[in-house]
């Protein structure tokens, strides 16, 4: 298994993939991605058990569905470091032909990418779908998924979530990355969430936070205890506490990086401050 200062040159490799590749296209969403870096790095680098030899069945292997799309540039970079597909396809991201489209799609057939994701509030139902199929096909491994704050002001996540709940989807390990941040501001201004973790708990879903989202020790330590939970009765909500834009100072502590590309100055600004580690495409 890597160790936690490997696991922290991966994630600084990943920011700089995501830096360079919304750069070299002037398009793309680093905050979220950014924010998210440390937590896929952990998931896919040491806690799912899967194959890179893909396929959409993943029979006997831990799924995961990206369901806030727009945060493609980080799963293309874990996915491509982990193996699925070669490193040297990031630079097509955005570009025509290119199966690295902005929001991730499954009809070219990208290694690791499950579903189609753009439009918001899908992610937990698809999720759930693959989980009853697990558990009808006598699978025991676990079924991941990502979702965005913002995000939790679509009505189907809640239609799911009443779901997941109702039906006790066990193997269910769904993941809110809760920056507090969406595309025109903070969620507490565009519309409240409330109390999320006694939202879940209302619905039957057991509730774990960790509040440092972006430490790779914390996050590791957070699924841990949420995969513990799981085969108990209930799905499992992981409130995972993150900085939009973390690592690279300037996207920090504002929603304004949610889809803007840096331009040449602030590009180098950025790598400066996360040293290449494994290796740029």
């Amino acid at each position: 298994m890597p160790t936690i200062n490997e696991l922290q040159d991966f994630t600084t490799q990943v920011r700089r993939d995501i830096l360079r590749m919304v750069h070299a296209v002037q398009s793309g969403h680093p905050g979220g991605s950014l924010g998210c870096a440390e937590f896929l790095t952990a998931l896919y680098q040491e806690v799912m058990s899967y194959s890179t030899d893909f396929d959409m069945d993943g029979k006997n292997e831990d799924l995961f569905f990206l369901s806030n799309g727009h945060i493609s540039p980080v799963i293309y970079s874990v996915l491509s470091r982990s193996g699925f597909f070669p490193v040297e396809e990031l630079a097509t991201f955005r570009k025509i032909n290119s199966r690295l489209q902005g929001h991730p799609t499954t009809h070219e057939g990208l290694p690791g990418i499950r579903m189609s994701a753009g439009s918001l509030g899908q992610g937990m139902s698809v999720a759930i779908g693959a989980a009853l199929a697990k558990k009808l096909n006598t699978d025991d491994k676990l079924v991941y998924s990502l979702h965005g704050d913002g995000e939790l002001q679509e009505g189907q996540i809640w239609e799911a979530a009443m779901y997941a709940g109702g039906k006790g989807v066990d193997n269910l390990i769904a993941t809110i990355d809760y920056n507090g941040k969406q595309i025109d501001g903070a969620t507490d201004d565009v519309l409240p969430l409330g109390n999320l973790k006694a939202k879940f708990e209302a619905f039957d879903w057991d509730v774990i936070e960790i509040e440092k989202g972006n430490d790779i020790q914390a996050i590791l330590d957070g699924l841990a205890l949420a995969k513990s939970k799981t085969g108990k009765g209930k799905p499992v909500c992981i409130l995972l506490h993150t900085e939009m834009g973390n690592g690279v100072d300037y996207m920090m502590h504002t929603h304004a990086w949610h889809g803007k590309a840096p331009n040449d100055e602030l590009l180098e600004k950025g790598l400066a401050q996360n040293p290449e580690t494994l290796g740029d495409y």
